[in-house]
C-alpha cells in the first residue's frame, strides 16, 4: 500500500493518473484522496500544536474533469481526520495559499486539486500551511500516514461550510491595481488599456471578467475563459509553443497593448507584447526584475539554472542588481531566495524560465496573476508617462540560437548512469580547449565555450523526475548551437544508454 501513495509523490506535489486511457491505468482514486486528506489534518495539526476540532482547512480545485470529485473527497477526509473543512470552489492555486492570509478566510491550511499543464487525465493535490507551501519531506510524512490509516471506503459529506475565496482574491488584486497605478480615476486605473487573457479553459478566466473589466481595462477578444477540462484549444500552460502561438494571434488580430496567459491553476503566467512579441522564460524574468529594481536596488534575483548569460548581464549591467542562478525547479529556486535573505542577502525575486515567479513582497508565493498584475502596473504607468512597457527589456541581449536536448536514459538505474555521465564530462571538459567550467555552479555541467569562433554556453543536467539528461546549448551565433552539439556528441556517443538525437 504505501507503494502506491509513494508513487504519487512529485517532488512537492501529489500527481497521479485519475482518469485511465489506453496506455494508463489510473493511480490516483477519490479513497486515495480521502485518506490523504486525512493525514493532512493529522499534519496540521501536529504541526500547530492544537486539536483537531480548531484545525480549519479550504480546499479548491481547478477545472479539470476529476477536480470536483477529488475536491469532495478532500472534504471527506478532512471531516474523518477531526478537522473542519471549508469548499472554495473553482480557484487558482495562488489564492488557495492566500487563503491562510486572508482574514475573511484565515485556515490553518489548504489544499488545492490540480496538476497544473498536465494531460486532462492527470490529477494532483497542492498543499499549504500558514507559512509556505508544503515541502518534499513533508508530502513523504503524509503520503506514508495516508498508506497507513484504515477508513471507510464508502462516504458522502454531509455538510460544509463554504468560503468565497475568489472574491476575496480579486479584491485584493484589485486593490494592489488601484494602488500601484494610482490613476486620476482611481477606480478605473487600467481605463484606455486593451487587454486581452488566455486562461487555456483552465480556472482563471476570472481574471479578466473580475479583475480586469472592473478596473476599466476593454477585455474584447479575450479567449478560452469558460474552465473546460478536456482542454479542446491547446494545453493550458504558457511555455507550450501553440498556446503562446495561440495568444500572439489573439493580441494582433484584436490590436490589444497586451496579453497575458495562464497555466491551468494560475501559479504561471506569461505576456506577449502589443507587437506580438512573446514575453516568456529569458525576457519575462528580465521584465519582472526590471519592474522590481525601482524599489529593489542591488537586490538579488535567484533564477533557475538555464538562464542565459544575457540576462545575467542585463541584471547585473543594466540593472545593478545580483543575479544567482540555481537548480531547476520552482521549490529549489524559491527555497534558495528564502535561505539567501535569512543570511542577510536581500533577494526580492526568486523565478523559474517555466513562468513560476515569486516576489519576496508576496510570500514568495508564485503567482501567475500577482506577476501579470504587477506588469500591467507598469504598462499603465509606461502609457501615462508616453513610453512603451517593452522600454524595460530593449537593453536585453538575446542568443542568436538557443536549443534543448532531451537525453533518453535506458537504463533501469538512470540516476546512477546519469551521474557517472556527468562526472566523465566535467573531466572531458577540463582536457577540452575552448571549454571553461562555469563558476558558481549549483546544478549538473555548465560550461562557457570559446572557440572556433563560437562564443556561448552549455548545461547538461539531470532531469528533476524523469530518465532524462537535459542538454541547453545557447550561442551567440547562427549555427553555433549545433556544432557544440556535434562535439559534444562525440563524447556522449560512448554511453550507449544514452538515446541521442
Amino acid at each position: 500500500m504505501m507503494d502506491l501513495y509513494a508513487r504519487l509523490q512529485n517532488g512537492s506535489d501529489v500527481r497521479g493518473i485519475a482518469i485511465p486511457t489506453e496506455a494508463e491505468a489510473v493511480t490516483m482514486t477519490e479513497d486515495m484522496v480521502v485518506h490523504i486528506a486525512y493525514a493532512f489534518v493529522r499534519f496540521i495539526e501536529k504541526k500547530d500544536r492544537k486539536g483537531a476540532e480548531a484545525v480549519r482547512i479550504g480546499v479548491g480545485y481547478d477545472s479539470r474533469l476529476t477536480s470536483e470529485a477529488f475536491a469532495q473527497a478532500c472534504l471527506r477526509g478532512i471531516e474523518l481526520g477531526g478537522g473542519r473543512p471549508v469548499l472554495c470552489g473553482l480557484v487558482s492555486t495562488p489564492s488557495m495559499f492566500m487563503s491562510t492570509k486572508f482574514e475573511e478566510t484565515d485556515f490553518d491550511g489548504a489544499v488545492m486539486v490540480t496538476a497544473s499543464h498536465l494531460p486532462f487525465n492527470r490529477n494532483g493535490l497542492k498543499f499549504f500551511s500558514r507559512e509556505s507551501g508544503l515541502e518534499k519531506d513533508d508530502i513523504r510524512e503524509i503520503l506514508e500516514m495516508a498508506a497507513e490509516v484504515s477508513l471507510p471506503n464508502t462516504w458522502t459529506v454531509e455538510s460544509f461550510e463554504e468560503a468565497d475565496l475568489i472574491g476575496c482574491y480579486t479584491r485584493h488584486i484589485a486593490s494592489l491595481i488601484k494602488r500601484e497605478v494610482n490613476a486620476p480615476e482611481y477606480d478605473k486605473p487600467l481605463q484606455g488599456l486593451h487587454i486581452v487573457v488566455d486562461a487555456g479553459n483552465g480556472s482563471c478566466g476570472f481574471f479578466a471578467s473580475q479583475i480586469l473589466a472592473p478596473l476599466g481595462a476593454d477585455i474584447s477578444g479575450s479567449q478560452y475563459l469558460q474552465p473546460d477540462g478536456h482542454f479542446p484549444n491547446h494545453i493550458p500552460n504558457p511555455e507550450d509553443r501553440e498556446a503562446i502561438s495561440s495568444l500572439q494571434a489573439c493580441v494582433l488580430e484584436n490590436k490589444a497593448d497586451i496579453g497575458i496567459i495562464f497555466d491551468c491553476d494560475g501559479d504561471r503566467s506569461a505576456v506577449v507584447f502589443a507587437d506580438g512579441r512573446e514575453v516568456n522564460r529569458n525576457r519575462l524574468i528580465a521584465l519582472m526584475a526590471a519592474i522590481l529594481s525601482e524599489k529593489n536596488a542591488g537586490t538579488t534575483v535567484v533564477t533557475d539554472s538555464v538562464t542565459s548569460d544575457g540576462l545575467t548581464e542585463f541584471l547585473e549591467g543594466q540593472l545593478g542588481m545580483r543575479h544567482h542562478r540555481f537548480k531547476r525547479g520552482y521549490k529549489n529556486v524559491i527555497n534558495e531566495a528564502v535561505r539567501l535573505n535569512r543570511e542577510g542577502q536581500e533577494t526580492c525575486l526568486a523565478i523559474e524560465t517555466s513562468g513560476h515567479g515569486a516576489l519576496k513582497e508576496n510570500y514568495f508565493s508564485d503567482d501567475g496573476a500577482y506577476m501579470a498584475t504587477l506588469i500591467l502596473c507598469a504598462l499603465a504607468r509606461s502609457r501615462k508617462n508616453g513610453k512603451e512597457l517593452s522600454e524595460l527589456i530593449q537593453a536585453l541581449k538575446e542568443p542568436a540560437e538557443s536549443v534543448e536536448y532531451r537525453l533518453a536514459i535506458r537504463t533501469e538505474d538512470f540516476r546512477g548512469y546519469g551521474a557517472q555521465v556527468l562526472e566523465a564530462l566535467e573531466k572531458y571538459v577540463e582536457q577540452t580547449d575552448g571549454f571553461t567550467p562555469a563558476v558558481p555552479n549549483h546544478e549538473g555541467i555548465r560550461v562557457n565555450v570559446r572557440c572556433d569562433g563560437i562564443q556561448g554556453w552549455f548545461l547538461l543536467r539531470m532531469s528533476l523526475h524523469e530518465p532524462l539528461l537535459p542538454l541547453n546549448i545557447e550561442t551567440e551565433q547562427e549555427g553555433g548551437t549545433d556544432r557544440i552539439y556535434r562535439r559534444l556528441k562525440e563524447f556522449l556517443s560512448a554511453y550507449t544508454e544514452l538515446v541521442l538525437p
